[in-house]
């Protein structure tokens, strides 16, 4: 069996499982953020069901409108934060809390083996430490929350190999925006995708997140990584329950096997309105900007901040630009403090903002007015995600997007004499 089906097959009690098949799992962890809770917990009311199955196992984070914005994203997480209370739940504060994927694997609430829903579809963010980790509905996660389990298909697992040196610039967001260029947005529908190869193994556990994280934007179930010293590393210093490594058979049976060579690969811009929509740095031409985000569930970690700060040290934020930085937790918030990140961002001309999903839905802290260009380093550029459906937002790496916050238009840290 593949790496997912190891994991499924022990959390539904079976030895052998196959693609196609449906089962019944049992969930280590159900997640759900101040937009999807309300949903959930409406739903969990109707079932009739007083208590959530583990009141551990079941988290809620205020994320996405929080601080709130309006009298109605404050409603929505006044239901949620009373429900968690009332039940006991793990729930994270305004304050204390980050964006929920940024979070919970610092807290060392998900571990490798596990299997972990949420009302998010970047839940997938999770496979980066090893476990099967995918977004459902809102009632599926009502469900989950009184029972414990949830139903759904076995996915096919295609492999990724990717081999090679990673050139200057090149991180994990642009391996997943090349690959999601090349197989199309429903290139892995309902499959889960493992990320394999030497490249990977010399791979961050900050690039592992953002490739998984982004794996939904293919179409996939889940994306996945095998456990080395690296995750080990990662999670030594915060787990405080048992878990269980998984490996693929080297006999599995994958549904394909995708090969690439990241020497050949530049820092990738995905072009609105796709993911899919990428182009190498090289072949960008001019295109002027009035806005720059750096932080969001896939690039907003310590990792991230740093790569923008090598490029914006000693360089100033273009006047026509505004560059919004936002830390993914409180964690990350005070290592970007003790370092001086944030005082070098404010100096440059950058704001920072307290975590938040903010801009990245078109939530707040930077929606974008008809006709406005951003860059950001964000997950989705449809239309209309950001702000106006007459804006345009390109999605790149860390330090493509502060070498453009620099120039007022997309441009790479080498044109900024980094």
């Amino acid at each position: 069996m593949t790496l997912a089906e190891k994991i499924l097959a022990a959390h539904c009690g079976k030895k052998k499982i196959s693609p196609g098949e449906l089962i019944n799992v049992k969930v280590d962890l159900v997640l759900s953020n101040d937009i999807t809770a309300p949903i959930a917990i409406k739903e969990f009311r109707r079932i009739g069901v007083k208590k959530v199955f583990d009141p551990k196992k079941v988290v809620m984070v205020p994320d996405h409108f929080v601080p709130n914005k309006d009298i109605a994203s404050a409603e929505q997480a006044k239901m949620m934060k009373e429900f968690a209370l009332q039940q006991k739940l793990v729930y994270f504060e305004v304050g204390e809390m980050g964006i929920e994927h940024v979070l919970l694997p610092e807290k060392g609430l998900v571990l490798p083996g596990d299997v972990v829903i949420g009302a998010d579809s970047h839940t997938c963010t999770y496979g980066a430490l090893g476990a099967f980790a995918t977004g459902m509905g809102s009632t599926d996660i009502a469900t989950a929350m009184a029972t414990g389990e949830i139903w759904m298909k076995v996915p096919p697992t295609i492999k990724f190999v990717y081999s090679g040196k990673l050139r200057k610039w090149v991180s994990g967001k642009d391996l997943i925006l090349y690959t999601i260029g090349d197989i199309g947005v429903d290139g892995a529908t309902y499959a889960c995708m493992e990320f394999t190869g030497d490249a990977i193994s010399r791979l961050s556990m900050d690039s592992r997140f953002t490739m998984a994280n982004m794996a939904i934007e293919a179409g996939a179930k889940a994306g996945i990584f095998s456990v080395d010293q690296n995750t080990l590393d990662y999670v030594k210093s915060r787990a405080k329950r048992p878990y269980k490594v998984y490996e693929s058979d080297k006999n599995s049976q994958y549904s394909k096997v995708i090969e690439y060579d990241v020497s050949k690969i530049e820092p990738q811009v995905a072009f609105p309105h796709k993911p899919s929509n990428t182009r190498p740095i090289s072949k960008v031409g001019k295109v002027e900007i009035d806005q720059v985000v750096i932080g969001s569930c896939t690039n907003g970690r310590l990792e991230d901040l740093q790569i923008a700060a090598r490029v914006l040290r000693g360089r100033k934020v273009n006047k026509r630009v505004r560059c919004i930085i936002i830390p993914g937790s409180r964690e990350v918030y005070l290592q970007a403090l003790r370092k001086g990140l944030v005082k070098l961002f404010i100096e440059a001309g950058a704001v920072v903002s307290t975590p938040t999903c903010g801009p990245c839905l078109g939530g707040y802290m930077g929606v974008l007015a008809a006709g406005e260009r951003c860059v950001s380093t964000t997950n989705r550029n449809f239309v209309g995600r950001m702000g106006s459906p007459q804006s345009e937002v390109y999605l790149a790496n860390p330090a493509i997007a502060a070498a453009s916050a620099v120039l007022g238009r997309i441009a790479g840290p080498e044109e900024v004499g980094r």
